[in-house]
């Protein structure tokens, strides 16, 4: 039997922002897209960070020492560097460093020279029913 891939489990597709981009339209975009998380991508388009509702709802607790902090976004709560994968990776080296990086979602990148470019996600939740 074939080794499961992370190809096999992942999500295709990432909705990404910039690191400009304001925390209003990151949670608008979360909102719109019912997702739970955006990837953030520099100008060349490749991966540098994630930012996630929990990192919005973070924010919310320090929200009143931040009134005077005008301009808040997305590379202010980001996560970073990105924790990544290839659509080639095997799905139980992909669970482990979930579990290792006590973090909720991989990002699935397409190496292309020296850029990553996101072409997917792989969250714990796809996991859930593999365990």
């Amino acid at each position: 039997m074939a080794e499961e891939l992370v190809r096999d489990w992942m999500h295709r597709g990432v909705i990404t922002c910039g690191p400009e981009t304001s925390i209003q339209a990151v949670a608008d975009a979360m909102k719109a897209h019912d997702i739970s998380a955006l990837v953030v991508v520099d100008e060349a388009g490749d991966a540098i960070g994630v930012i996630s509702r929990t990192d919005l709802v973070n924010a919310r607790f320090i929200e009143p020492y931040l009134k005077h902090w005008r301009g808040l976004t997305a590379k202010h709560l980001m996560s970073a560097p990105v924790v990544s994968v290839s659509d080639t990776t095997p799905l139980a080296e992909a669970a482990a460093r979930l579990r290792d990086r006590k973090i909720h979602r991989l990002v699935v990148i397409e190496r292309h020279g020296p850029h990553e470019k996101p072409i997917g996600i792989l969250s714990i939740t796809d996991l859930a029913g593999k365990a």
